[in-house]
């Protein structure tokens, strides 16, 4: 089992463009309960299935498998709650650690959200200048969420 500890940002000014490309990630949820969730990623023609406990402040469990390509397009389109999340990604490395851009697509379009995974909760990082205010906190943000209230709607 991985812990996974994150922290969410929205993001500011196109300064942070420049600094890598996008890679394109269709996901969805077959399950989006508060104590739970099952999501099916498909990026780069390979597919996971991730499992992620009740977060705790800005920690839960993770666990993350490897599946067939074929089965992961058929439960996007047959099993997934609708509309799917889709997204490119932007890695970019600052300092010690490595800052994920998700661009929103369709029914998110114009969500702009900075993650960062950590060691631990106390980690010191720095902020690069395109870092807006912290959501960490806000559910709304949450990608299983952008699902039941995808952010064109808000």
């Amino acid at each position: 089992m991985a812990q996974e500890i994150e922290r969410k940002f929205l993001v500011k000014g196109d300064g942070w463009r420049k600094l890598a490309s996008g890679v394109l990630y269709s996901q969805g949820y077959l399950s989006t309960v508060k104590e739970r969730t099952v999501r099916i990623r498909i990026q780069n023609n390979e597919a996971t299935l991730t499992i992620k406990s009740i977060t705790k402040g800005i920690s839960r469990s993770e666990f993350e498998y490897c599946i067939p390509l074929a089965d992961a397009e058929i439960m996007l389109k047959q099993l997934a709650v609708q509309p799917i999340i889709k997204k490119y990604r932007y890695r970019i490395p600052v300092d010690d650690v490595v800052w994920e851009i998700d661009e929103f697509l369709c029914a998110n379009q114009g969500l702009i959200i900075a993650e960062l995974e950590l060691q631990s909760p106390d980690q010191i990082f720095r902020l690069p200048d395109w870092i807006g205010q912290e959501v960490s906190a806000d559910p709304r943000y949450y990608n299983n969420n952008l699902v039941k209230k995808p952010f064109t709607e808000w």
